[in-house]
């Protein structure tokens, strides 16, 4: 536990997560430290989301883009890696990343965090195959999806 809790505190400090996603982590960790196991899911039933984790933004030039939200709304730019960044802002993630092949910007996925993530997300495979959904990913982080209309969706834990 205090590795975990170490673990957490370190990702918060480095600017991997939010106030309230380290609170929201703490909370869960005490919860199953203290033996409360969440509910089953039953099959069908919908996934909590508790927040957008992140927006993916496809563009030409994630430096340009990356400075323009730092200098103009005061963006934290954390986990650059010369191809894409994460701005912090408030509880929310920006991910400017380069596009492949050039062309318009396009936000190609938003990423949402589910509750119970870690207690839920064994059985997520069978669901998302049960509901006919097309997906990538894997319970270890997250799974992605398409909505009716296309856009990428992803859901997982809190590290996706």
């Amino acid at each position: 536990m205090e590795t975990l809790i170490a673990n957490l505190l370190q990702d918060f400090e480095q600017g991997k997560m939010s106030r309230r996603q380290l609170i929201q982590s703490l909370s869960i960790a005490a919860a199953a430290a203290a033996g409360v196991a969440p509910a089953a899911r039953a099959a069908g039933k919908p996934l909590e989301a508790l927040y957008v984790n992140h927006i993916s933004y496809q563009v030409n030039d994630y430096t340009k883009v990356r400075d323009f939200y730092v200098d103009l709304l005061g963006m934290k730019a954390t986990e650059d890696n010369g191809k894409q960044c994460r701005l912090v802002f408030g509880n929310n993630i920006l991910v400017p990343r380069n596009r492949a092949n050039g062309g318009p910007a396009k936000v190609d996925h938003i990423a949402y965090t589910v509750t119970n993530w870690d207690a839920e997300k064994e059985g997520m495979e069978e669901e998302l195959k049960r509901r006919g959904l097309k997906y990538t990913g894997s319970a270890k982080t997250s799974f992605q999806v398409k909505d009716p209309e296309g856009m990428g969706v992803q859901f997982g834990g809190l590290h996706q």
